[in-house]
């Protein structure tokens, strides 16, 4: 039988040419996917060599600014009012842009280190938090001299007012105190927070039934719990949104983590520039983020998101482990389901 192959001259050194020999096509073959495989494996390795430079700067990196904010917080304790208060802005500005840093290192980090990373954010912004409102406590509100005979109460909730009294658009008194930024104990109402009112804020959703609530502006974080038959609007947090017991709702923001528990039949309109994670839940649909408002772009800067980057169909459950399965309490929002539109609340529409 013979041997299909390829001819080859074989020359000595005076350059008079030898017997040829047929090198068998199979060899060749066997020849040429060694190579590729040692290019591929060299490829890999390569890639991998720059992974894990990338992750080590930014391990050295991430720690190191994470220091130097601590020891901004904790040396505000030491000054005055004035320098104290010019720390703290300092180290906000430090803390929005390590978030950035860490927003746009995701590609190429580990789940771990993603995780570990998160962790240290919000263990940093409750830390500024705190050392805020203990050097830099809110003034207690003070009533104007005018009509204090129908004032309310320094801790009363927000006044919301019917739809019939303000022409079928529910509105918030701004001139009643809130000491913390949200919504507690408010059902069948329209809820909405400005941009001014909002900014770098903790803002808090909670104990609310049928209501529509509109954000517009760039919190620092955002908190849901407790509610029912709500729709939720927000525009980009900063850092993360946490949803704890939230029942048949509709909620819709952009975020750079989510966390949600306990939740049943809702529906997630989301932009999240890493991973969104779920626990104890069913039923919870996930779509791409659909709303806009006049200045969101803006918005987008400030919160230090990228707008081009949207995780929205990677989502974790905690309580499906099994791998290669895709788990059964979540799902993703079919496109002639989706919402294309939302109702005009508010001024900034």
């Amino acid at each position: 039988m013979e041997v299909l192959g390829i001819e080859a001259s074989i020359r000595s050194d005076d350059r008079d040419e030898n017997t040829a020999v047929k090198v068998p096509e199979r060899m060749l073959r066997r020849d040429q996917a060694r190579q590729e495989e040692m290019e591929r494996r060299r490829n890999v390795k390569e890639s991998q060599t720059v992974t894990e430079e990338k992750s080590d700067f930014f391990m050295s990196t991430f720690y190191a600014e994470k220091a130097a904010v601590e020891e901004m917080i904790s040396n505000c304790e030491h000054v005055d009012r004035d320098k104290a208060s010019k720390a703290l802005e300092e180290a906000t500005v430090k803390v929005q842009q390590l978030q950035k840093f860490l927003n746009d290192s995701i590609m190429f980090l580990t789940q771990y280190k993603i995780r570990h990373a998160q962790e240290t954010m919000q263990q940093l912004q409750t830390s500024l938090a705190e050392r805020r409102e203990q050097l830099l406590p809110k003034k207690k509100f003070a009533f104007r001299s005018r009509n204090t005979s129908k004032q309310p109460a320094p801790n009363q909730e927000p006044t919301v007012k019917s739809a019939s009294e303000v022409g079928g658009t529910v509105v918030v008194d701004a001139s009643v105190p809130v000491y913390q930024c949200g919504f507690s104990n408010v059902d069948n109402q329209v809820l909405i927070k400005l941009a001014e009112e909002i900014q770098q804020q903790d803002v808090l959703l909670s104990h609310l039934t049928n209501c529509k609530v509109r954000l517009y502006g760039c919190p620092s974080t955002v908190h849901i719990k407790n509610v029912r038959s709500c729709e939720i609007l927000c525009g980009p947090v900063s850092s993360s949104v946490f949803v704890d017991q939230c029942t048949d709702s509709t909620l819709v923001f952009p975020c750079q983590q989510l966390r949600t528990h306990n939740t049943t039949a809702t529906q997630i309109y989301l932009h999240v520039t890493s991973r969104a994670i779920i626990e104890d839940c069913q039923g919870v649909r996930f779509a791409p983020f659909t709303w806009t408002y006049p200045g969101i772009q803006d918005h987008f800067k400030v919160s230090g998101l990228d707008p081009d980057r949207n995780n929205w169909t990677q989502v974790d459950d905690f309580n499906w482990l099994a791998a290669g399965t895709p788990s059964p309490n979540w799902t993703v929002i079919p496109e002639t389901e989706r919402m294309s539109g939302w109702d005009s609340v508010g001024p900034a529409s």
